[in-house]
């Protein structure tokens, strides 16, 4: 009974303060940080309270159901990569994540409680949008709509001009399905009897390299033979080995959009990343090393 008492004396203490941290329920209700845990624990398991992915000294925020738009009180601790995103999201609701920074995308994942995803399905492919945590699902939906239409708008306008350029289009129109046809049927007698592809070079250069330098391939997977290869290595240092996100790029020029798609798919792993590559930097690509792109290690073979 005396449990259930406490318990509901912090429902109230959250009532009337809002997102609280287990330190100040402690002193609230006179108990040790340990045992206040374990109440808000409890009470977050059972749905009567939130749980907050931000941080404040380390510790997490619990709130009432409803009390969402208090959590805007404690942005100032986040880094600036997530206050950047928060403000941008903030101002336009909706965000389509493949238009943005990939510094961005990283912190849109990492903002939850201010940044929902939305899986949206249009011309047959799947895309993410961001929704601002307080925008409403019916808002959101008109938003995705205008930005989808105003994509659209340019192809439109330019299939209608065509259709009054000339009289034969619909001719052109019936005809362009049997020739896409006839030439995927040639692609694909083309592709049946295409010789067998060469020995990836890249691949037996890189395993050279791992080999030479002590790294164990984890997991490794091919997209694009003798030009780009994804790993997970383990690398050897003076506090045992350490797992890494590792992006083979066989280019003679590396830049800073290079690095940052490398540097997305290793926070989206949540592993530090290496680049290596035969190739050069960029200006911008050393620029953005140990700048914008911390936790991310260029290596030239």
């Amino acid at each position: 009974m005396e449990i259930m008492e406490t318990r509901e004396r912090i429902v109230e203490i959250v009532k009337v303060k809002g997102p609280v941290l287990p330190v100040q329920i402690s002193k609230e209700i006179g108990s040790d940080i340990l045992m206040a845990s374990a109440h808000l624990a409890e009470l977050t398991a059972s749905n009567r309270l939130k749980i907050s992915t931000i941080k404040v000294g380390g510790s997490p925020l619990y709130y009432l159901p409803g009390q969402e738009a208090m959590l805007q009180k404690f942005v100032g601790n986040m880094n600036d990569k997530e206050k950047k995103a928060f403000d941008l999201l903030n101002q336009n609701k909706i965000l389509r994540d493949v238009e943005q920074e990939p510094v961005i995308r990283v912190a849109l994942r990492e903002i939850k409680d201010f940044a929902i995803p939305l899986n949206v399905t249009h011309n047959n492919s799947r895309e993410i949008f961001w929704k601002w945590y307080l925008t409403s699902n019916e808002e959101a939906e008109q938003l995705i709509k205008e930005k989808l239409e105003i994509l659209e708008t340019p192809i439109e306008k330019k299939i209608e001009q065509e259709t009054i350029k000339k009289q034969g289009v619909l001719q052109k129109i019936e005809e362009k399905p049997i020739q896409q046809v006839q030439k995927q049927i040639k692609e694909k007698i083309t592709r049946k009897y295409k010789p067998r592809e060469k020995e990836d070079n890249f691949l037996k250069e890189i395993i050279k390299f791992f080999e030479k330098n002590k790294i164990n391939i984890i997991n490794s997977e091919i997209i694009k033979r003798n030009s780009e290869i994804d790993f997970i290595v383990e690398i050897p240092s003076v506090v045992g080995n350490l797992q890494y996100y590792c992006k083979a790029r066989n280019k003679k020029r590396i830049n800073d959009s290079d690095l940052s798609q490398a540097y997305v798919k290793g926070q989206l792993k949540r592993l530090p990343v290496i680049v290596i590559s035969p190739g050069e930097l960029s200006a911008k690509a050393q620029e953005m090393i140990g700048k914008e792109l911390s936790n991310l290690t260029f290596k030239k073979i």
